[in-house]
């Protein structure tokens, strides 16, 4: 049962404005294209993966790790999210699967669209969760069910479901509530979780060769890789005002292990934080400068969401 309407205004700031809503005319609907879109892939063993018109991320399935424990080629053990670079404004999910199941690897090449050259292995990638507890880091291993919620023009949405997990100790408990709206370089993240006060979220250091920014005042920290790709890639976290309590630049020899957190406060059993990223080909956000400036206008609006009123 479809429980909220969606749609994407231009307003300044401290403006206001009005809008009617009313049974359209069948003729007057516009485009419907699923630009926000998110679905299991069960022929790429089982990732989960999500993408709209700027940026596109995957996770992997209970399969994957099964593989991994099993000792099978071809599987992943990892909770880390990865980055898909993709550099059109259309969905390329399906193609870049469809594609990949003819001709293994095609997705790791660009051919005009983008490319999935972002490694995660182990790492947290773009967002993923960890756990720390004295000065080491614990992690899920792959999640084990996942739900659709919805896709469409401006949102998709989805659940994750994870085993419970040992963090030294600690057993957690961790549930993912997923979105990308249109337009958004981030997925919004609310985790459910139980068996901690504090979760870490990572930014994968790949080689170290980068630039990290740290603005834990401001709610977000950001990695700048200029040396790993043969372009330019910018990933970060952003959670609201008073989330974020810490940052971790967390360098260690255990490969895929070294990640950039955020200590993020968990509040009720739940904590919400945005993570994406922006690669320097898609002509978002090309330079170290604009992306950080971008990351700051993004908290500003995330602490001063729009005021909505409805009269009937």
């Amino acid at each position: 049962t479809s429980d909220v309407l969606l749609f994407q205004p231009e307003l300044s700031a401290q403006s206001e404005k009005q809008f009617e809503l009313f049974v359209a005319d069948a003729n007057l609907v516009q485009d419907t294209t699923a630009y926000c879109y998110s679905r299991f892939v069960p022929e790429r063993t089982d990732d989960y993966t999500w993408e709209n018109n700027r940026v596109g991320f995957r996770t992997y399935g209970p399969v994957a790790q099964k593989m991994i424990e099993d000792s099978i080629p071809g599987g992943t053990l990892s909770s880390g999210i990865d980055a898909w670079l993709k550099k059109v404004d259309y969905p390329i999910i399906n193609n870049w699967y469809a594609k990949n199941d003819k001709d293994p690897g095609y997705y790791h090449i660009d051919h005009g669209e983008g490319l999935d050259n972002f490694h995660v292995g182990s790492s947290r990638g773009v967002g993923g969760s960890a756990v720390k507890v004295d000065t080491s880091y614990y992690i899920s291993k792959n999640f084990t069910d996942y739900k659709t919620i919805t896709t469409g023009p401006i949102r998709t949405s989805f659940v994750l479901h994870y085993a419970d997990w040992d963090a030294n100790g600690k057993m957690i408990s961790e549930e993912k509530h997923i979105s990308l709206d249109y337009g958004s370089n981030f997925s919004r993240l609310e985790i459910h979780v139980e068996g901690t006060d504090v979760i870490s979220i990572g930014l994968t250091l790949h080689d170290n060769l980068g630039t990290i920014t740290e603005k834990v005042d401001e709610g977000w920290i950001s990695y700048w890789e200029s040396e790993y790709f043969d372009s330019e890639l910018g990933t970060a976290v952003v959670a609201p005002k008073g989330v974020m309590t810490a940052s971790d630049y967390y360098v260690t020899d255990l490969t895929d292990r070294s990640n950039l957190y955020a200590q993020l406060k968990v509040n009720d059993n739940k904590v919400v934080y945005y993570a994406g990223f922006a690669w320097k080909e898609s002509q978002q956000y090309p330079t170290k400068a604009s992306w950080e400036a971008y990351l700051s206008e993004f908290s500003q609006k995330i602490n001063a969401p729009l005021e909505v009123t409805y009269n009937k």
